[in-house]
């Protein structure tokens, strides 16, 4: 899927955009998935908003805006789990991280249209810290996403930085880092984003009549060890290609909710 060159891209610049990863079935088989996965949160209790929340869009602004996610889609339908292990997904993991790939969790993120929420630019990082920084994100496109629907910014270079200061609920002050000042990577619906968690990154507002989704697969080298006991998550560990060096049980840490 990738050459040698590309690898060189992305160590250099932190991302890396592959092209056609998916096929057109297999990202409308998603989009379904994406659909019942939505209609069967809204019609239980458990239903949930995840704009981001803070000081950078004035308080009647951010009432409006509305950014739907859900973590560890692969266990509400098998569609996301044929993703995560894709021969196309592990024929670039296995050159961009190693031989031996995890996966560590997964995320629906969907920006309805005209009302579709920003995410200032901030590395993930924060959320789950490893320590050798192996992590990245690969970003599944279920539509054609450009600056009008709000596609993913990136600041190339910006994980060679290490951990940055972040304020309020990880993100960057939008002050210092507007998103004005990250590169767009518009995309195409099968196309999916690689990109280091030390990587800024963020998106506009999705001011189209357009949908953007797209699923979130964070996966890691098994010998990175992360260094808070943060974001673990039920299924956690399992092995996208290679081997798990050291042998150990994983217990699921989740308490099962049912409507």
């Amino acid at each position: 899927m990738i050459t040698q060159n590309d690898v060189e891209f992305y160590k250099e610049n932190g991302y890396l955009l592959v092209q056609g990863l998916f096929s057109q079935q297999e990202v409308e088989d998603m989009r379904k998935a994406i659909d019942g996965i939505l209609n069967r949160a809204a019609q239980s209790k458990f239903d949930s908003n995840a704009a981001w929340q803070g000081d950078y869009l004035p308080p009647e602004q951010l009432k409006k805006l509305v950014l739907k996610g859900f973590h560890d889609v692969q266990y509400h339908d098998a569609a996301f789990m044929r993703a995560a292990i894709h021969p196309n997904m592990a024929a670039v993991l296995s050159q961009l991280i190693g031989p031996n790939v995890q996966l560590h969790h997964s995320k629906m993120l969907v920006k309805p249209p005209e009302n579709g929420a920003a995410f200032p630019l901030h590395q993930d990082a924060p959320y789950f810290p490893h320590a050798s920084h192996t992590m990245l994100a690969a970003s599944v496109h279920l539509d054609d996403a450009d600056m009008e629907n709000g596609c993913l910014c990136v600041i190339p270079g910006t994980h060679k930085n290490g951990m940055m200061p972040h304020v309020g609920r990880h993100y960057l002050d939008h002050r210092e880092y507007p998103i004005s000042m990250a590169t767009p990577c518009p995309a195409k619906a099968g196309d999916v984003l690689f990109f280091n968690y030390l990587t800024v990154h963020g998106s506009d507002v999705n001011r189209s009549t357009r949908n953007r989704r797209n699923v979130l697969f964070q996966y890691r080298d098994p010998m990175d060890v992360p260094t808070l006991d943060t974001h673990v998550n039920w299924g956690q560990g399992l092995m996208i290609c290679g081997e798990n060096p050291i042998y150990r049980e994983y217990h699921a840490n989740h308490t099962l909710q049912a409507k």
